[in-house]
């Protein structure tokens, strides 16, 4: 540290007691005598002396705002001065003030008195007052504004808060025989704790907390201090008194030297904000302005900076890392050397060494070594693995670590320059340079120095080239010479230079600093120039270290310029290991291809890999491998990189050279560029032009061309690629042209537009296409696909053969529309007869879940039709068919009566008559002797019959029916009526109408059947089947007869319609004709015996028998029949057809030609016109039959 005198001023009073700075420091606030004197800063002329005072100014202070300043005096006055050096306000106290002091945040006045202190703010009317104890030498804010401590005669500091409480009372060992002279809090923002410097003529220096906690031993000084103050960031503490000098301290109150000898006490000083300026003030009227001036103490050694820090600290910087190790000295740092892994680091009275506590390159941690307990002056100081070597002007001493000489050598110069270049530990080559020009190199364990070279100037700075034969010296011309030691040869010179440094990783490379910049030079190339601030002290690999002022950093300079001047050279190899050291991405791609481009392979591989170009690396890999299978036309391998690099007419020409012209055209179609192709084929070559022209079709299809591509696919004649790009872009227009102009033979693109129709929704233009191919069944295939149900059918009308295609997937269609029945007619009509019946099978079993019998009838009936259908169809299965006929035909006969109960029974009023409904419950039971269906309820059968039964006075049997629903499970809504009604039924006669027995008269053997009959719907007593009406259920007078062997259904038919001539019988009576054991039915005449009737005789059985004997005819029976009495079921085949008389021909029978029920033509006709179709089977009235 030196002290630089910047200006002196001596003012007429005497003496000078305090200073105050502007905060911008432009300005200098004096207080002498009895004016307050204000001065510029710069350069010390006084700008005017104020008046106001009437006794002598002991204080100023100025605003933190730079707005005002204050002044107090012995005239116990205080007065407050604007910027402009105006006065705007004065107030009193009852002593003579001592010291003032602004609030840094409010800027809230403190003057103090001998016996109180005030607080006056600018919104303020009056000033706060507080009496004190003892008289106030000085005063001080904390840096947050909130706590001013008072400096007191008796020993004592009082911190007291805004409002002028006492908070903190510090009473101090020396007490009143070590007054308190000068205070001052500690402006660092970095501090966690507000620190209080105080300084008492107890000769002591003392450090406190906020809390009156002390923060450190404090210093004993040897003389009385007057004045206290820090730097702005307060690193360094400045303090004054009566040994007539300023005194320069760290923060923790370590002396780091003297700033300047007065010939009076130094009464007040102050730190100029923000700068290294010092004015001290003293007794005898001297005001003096000193500049510190702050040298930089540092070593370097490698990418390690040790510099030292607040004059007490090492730190250790790695300048790859920035990783940062303090050390910290108590003492101030005069040398720092740094070698390897040993630090040497000189104190006043000692040097120290410390060592790397580990051999890791990133290890920050050192230890102590050694020390030397010695006072040395020295120039310059270097440590070595196991020896220190001081410098003090022309001496070099070798000391070892514990501070023994071991070896002095005398030069005939001043040293200027050291600096150790390395060697074996204990034997390492140092390289001096001295003020004559002469260099040396001198070996620790060698006593005779080396001069290597002796120049004509002064050398200031030196350093050798990693092999160790070359060195570059800067003289003090600034010229930088480099010479070859071994020839001692000068290889060149550069003007400004201050100082260089060579490449620590490539031996022909060094840089150098001057006049602002950076030189790199490389070779015997020309110099590269760039910007840059310092001295270079370093260079390794890509990184270059530069001292700026106080601070080393480490620049990455990219090494692009010297790798650029090796490759205008061709030389690769010397370039790439230039590059190695540090380039950019964009310097390895030049690198790497002007190595490609000079088929240097090898170098282009590695410079490719660094930037990871698999695109190169992949030709340079096709390249080496062709030239292991013995390829070795480098024009073919140039003309493969110009195409890589995008110089194609470069590659065509060198491919047409090597007689490659094909891989040319390949280029250019790959490239899109028809019109260069086009142009190297030239006009002769039809083929290849139409190559050309379904390659620039496929380029315009891959650019987002369609239409483009689509006309010039066409012009080639690819037909199908431009039908997929219009067909994908929904040009309907432009296809059906295309279509209509292809020949029907050429199918595949017809199929190809027709597909697209299709997808396009545009079946009219499908349709035209693939009736243009001929191709019908696709054709049918649309209709089906659109659900053009019509012109399938037509289709189909022309060529059955599609049935099964269009029928299908019409049942389908209808099933998933919920449209079932005529689903399963569609099924029928495609001879799906499985799926017909799965369908009807679904239905039925869903209308009897639902109770929907009437439609469970519908169907089990079309299920038994659907039997014989399969039947007519595959004659394997014709046992188990007919026997579901049977069995469907049954179950569709009680589902059908059986609505007519359901609603009975489940519905407030009922349509039909009680005799319908008698007759109906009696049939069902009669019917149920088996298995009972599922959904056909006894309960409600027997229910219902119980409840007619009473009606029509069949009390016997409504009185069975009762007793029956006894033995079963009673719903609970029919439970109280059928208690009721077995009760009530017990006041009636045990006996049933005569009217309801004669209706059950068997009009074969005129025998009359209980109203039940547990034996089925026969006679009781010669079984013969009942036939019923098909709606009331009453007996119809109709008997079953069956043909003679031999006769035929057709035979037959044609005998009943000759209707041979017989006598009218007008009365009708049965007779009982006794002939021996057979029992036969007569109708005769009554009045005279004529003719029988041959039928009548026919009917007779033989009594006592327990089977069934049907009535059979023979020809002259059936020729004797009239056709208006014979009802004929017409079954289809391999059913027989069945033959019904009626034996009393006025009854008017109507049988339905589809379901052969028979009905009372009454009822058939009231029935027809309520359902306009047959009540069984739905067969609409004007279907044909």
């Amino acid at each position: 540290m030196r002290a630089v005198l910047t200006w002196k001023e001596t003012c007429a009073e005497k003496c000078v007691y305090d200073l105050a700075f502007k905060p911008d420091g432009s300005q200098l606030i004096v207080a002498a005598g009895l004016r307050v004197l204000v001065y510029d800063a710069a350069d010390g002329n006084l700008i005017q002396p104020l008046k106001g005072h009437k006794d002598i100014v002991y204080c100023v202070a100025y605003a933190k705002d730079g707005k005002r300043f204050a002044s107090g005096s012995a005239d116990k006055s205080i007065i407050i001065w604007t910027s402009k050096l105006e006065g705007i306000l004065k107030y009193i106290h009852n002593d003579s003030i001592q010291c003032v002091a602004y609030n840094p945040v409010t800027h809230q006045l403190a003057s103090c008195s001998s016996g109180d202190f005030g607080l006056w703010s600018p919104e303020q009317k009056s000033v706060n007052k507080h009496k004190v104890s003892s008289k106030i030498t000085c005063c001080g804010w904390t840096n947050d504004g909130q706590y001013l401590a008072l400096g007191m005669m008796n020993g004592v500091v009082s911190i007291r808060n805004k409002n002028g409480e006492e908070k903190v009372k510090i009473e101090r060992p020396g007490g009143s025989s070590s007054p308190i002279w000068s205070i001052a809090w500690n402006p660092s923002k970095d501090e966690h704790n507000d620190i209080l410097a105080v300084a008492d003529w107890g000769q002591k220096l003392s450090f406190y907390q906020l809390s009156g906690n002390q923060s450190n031993k404090g210093k004993t000084l040897t003389y009385d201090p007057c004045c206290v103050s820090y730097f702005s960031k307060g690193e360094y503490i400045v303090m004054g008194g009566s040994d007539r000098q300023a005194s320069l301290y760290t923060k923790d109150g370590v002396l780091l030297g003297t700033i300047g000898e007065q010939n009076a006490w130094v009464s007040t000083c102050r730190v100029k904000p923000d700068s290294n300026f010092v004015v001290l003030g003293c007794q005898d009227g001297t005001i003096v302005c000193y500049q510190l001036i702050f040298s930089t103490v540092h070593g370097l050694y490698k990418d390690r900076y040790a510099y030292r820090e607040n004059m007490t600290d090492v730190i250790v910087q790695h300048l790859i890392t920035e990783q940062k190790a303090r050390i910290k000295c108590h003492e101030l740092v005069k040398k720092i050397a740094i070698y390897r892994n040993r630090l040497a680091i000189q104190l006043p009275e000692k040097i120290h060494i410390y060592e790397l506590e580990s051999d890791d390159t990133s290890d920050m941690h050192y230890r102590s070594k050694e020390r030397i307990y010695r006072k040395f002056e020295c120039n310059l100081l270097v440590v070595c693995s196991q020896h220190i070597i001081v410098c003090q002007e022309k001496r070099l001493q070798c000391l070892s670590f514990t501070g023994s000489k071991e070896k002095e050598w005398v030069m005939e110069s001043l040293i200027r320059y050291i600096k150790v270049i390395g060697g074996p530990p204990a034997r390492e080559g140092l390289l001096v340079g001295l003020k004559n020009g002469a260099i040396l190199k001198i070996f620790v364990d060698n006593p005779l120095p080396i001069t290597l070279l002796k120049l004509s100037a002064s050398v200031r700075c030196l350093d050798m080239s990693a092999s160790r034969n070359k060195l570059a010296v800067v003289d003090e011309q600034n010229t930088l010479l480099v010479y070859d030691i071994n020839s001692k040869e000068l290889l060149f010179q550069e003007p400004n230079a201050n100082s260089v440094a060579w490449n620590t990783q490539c031996e022909d490379m060094l840089c150098f600093s001057g006049n602002g910049y950076l030189n790199i030079k490389a070779s015997n190339f020309p110099v590269h120039q760039q910007k840059m601030k310092g001295f270079v002290v370093g260079y390794n690999g890509s990184k270059i270290f530069c001292l700026h002022v106080y601070s080393m950093s480490a620049v990455d300079v990219p090494q692009s310029a010297p790798m650029y001047q090796y490759l205008e050279r061709k030389m690769f190899k010397e370039a790439y290991q230039i590059a190695c050291l540090g380039v950019t991405d964009s310097d390895w791609r030049d690198l790497a291809t002007e190595a490609l481009e000079g088929l240097d392979f090898d170098t282009a591989k590695k410079a490719f890999i660094r930037i990871r170009d698999l695109r190169y690396l992949e030709l340079i890999n096709s390249i080496e491998e062709r030239k292991k299978r013995g390829e070795n036309d480098n024009e073919l391998f140039l003309a493969d990189v110009c195409a890589y690099q995008g110089k194609f007419h470069e590659a065509a020409k060198l491919y047409k050279h090597t007689g490659h012209e094909s891989r040319a055209l390949s280029m250019y179609t790959d490239l899109r560029m028809f019109d260069y192709a086009k142009e190297f084929v030239g006009a002769t070559d039809p083929k290849s032009s139409r190559i050309l022209m379904t390659k620039q079709a496929d380029w315009a299809k891959s650019s987002k061309e369609p239409r483009a591509a689509a006309e010039m696919y066409l012009s080639a004649g690819e037909h199908l690629k431009a039908i997929d790009i219009i067909g994908e872009h929904g040009w309907a227009d432009m296809l059906i042209d295309i279509a209509r102009k292809l020949d029907k033979a050429e199918r595949e693109p017809l199929a190809k537009c027709a597909f697209h129709f299709k997808r396009l929704k545009h079946h009219g233009y499908a349709s035209e296409t693939y009736s243009k191919m001929g191709d019908l069944k696709a054709l049918v295939h649309l209709h089906v696909e659109t659900r053009h149900w019509e012109e399938a059918f037509s289709l189909v009308e022309k060529h059955p053969q599609f049935k099964y295609d269009v029928f299908v997937p019409y049942a389908q269609w209808l099933a998933e529309n919920d449209r079932f029945e005529e689903a399963q007619k569609a099924f029928h009509k495609a001879g799906r007869q499985n799926e017909a019946v799965k369908v009807l099978e679904q239905l039925t079993h869903n209308a009897v879940v639902e109770n929907r019998f009437n439609d469970a009838g519908y169907y089990y009936w079309m299920l038994s039709m659907q039997c014989l259908d399969i039947v007519r169809e595959n004659e394997e299965q014709r046992d188990e068919m007919l026997k579901k006929f049977e069995r469907f035909q049954h179950l569709a006969e009680l589902y059908h009566v059986y609505r007519s109960i359901q609603r009975y029974t489940d519905e407030p009023f009922s349509s039909h008559m009680p005799e319908t409904l008698f007759n109906i419950c009696r049939f069902l039971l009669n019917n149920l002797t088996k298995d009972v269906p599922p959904g056909i309820s006894k309960v409600n059968t027997l229910y219902a019959l119980a409840k007619q039964s009473q009606r029509l006075g069949a009390y016997k049997l409504a009185r069975y029916s009762y007793e029956k629903l006894q033995e079963l499970h009673i719903p609970s809504r029919f439970q109280e009526s059928i208690e009721l009604g077995s009760l009530t039924i017990r006041s009636k006669p045990f006996h049933d109408s005569e009217d309801l027995i004669e209706g059950m008269m068997c009009y074969r053997c005129s025998t009359h059947n209980p109203l039940l009959n547990n034996q089925g719907s026969v006679c009781i007593n010669c079984r013969q089947p009942f036939i019923y009406s098909a709606s009331s259920y009453e007996v119809l007078p109709l008997v079953q007869f069956y043909l003679e062997e031999g006769i035929s259904d057709e035979e037959a038919l044609s005998l009943i319609d000759l209707e041979a001539p017989h006598t009218n019988q007008n009365d009708a009576q049965l007779q009982d004709k006794d002939n021996g054991q057979l029992q036969a039915l007569r109708i005769g005449d009554g009045l005279d015996d004529e003719e029988e009737d041959p039928f009548t005789a026919k009917m007779s059985f033989e009594q006592g028998g327990t089977n069934f004997v049907p009535v059979k005819v023979s020809r002259s029976v059936l020729r004797s029949m009239s056709r208006r009495d014979v009802l004929i079921k017409r079954w289809p085949r391999p059913l027989k057809w069945e033959y019904f008389r009626s034996l009393l021909p006025d009854v008017s029978i109507t049988m339905c030609p589809t379901c052969f029920k028979m009905f009372h033509s009454e009822d058939y006709e009231l029935l027809v016109l309520q359902h306009n179709c047959c009540p069984y089977c739905r067969r609409p009235i004007d279907e044909p039959n």
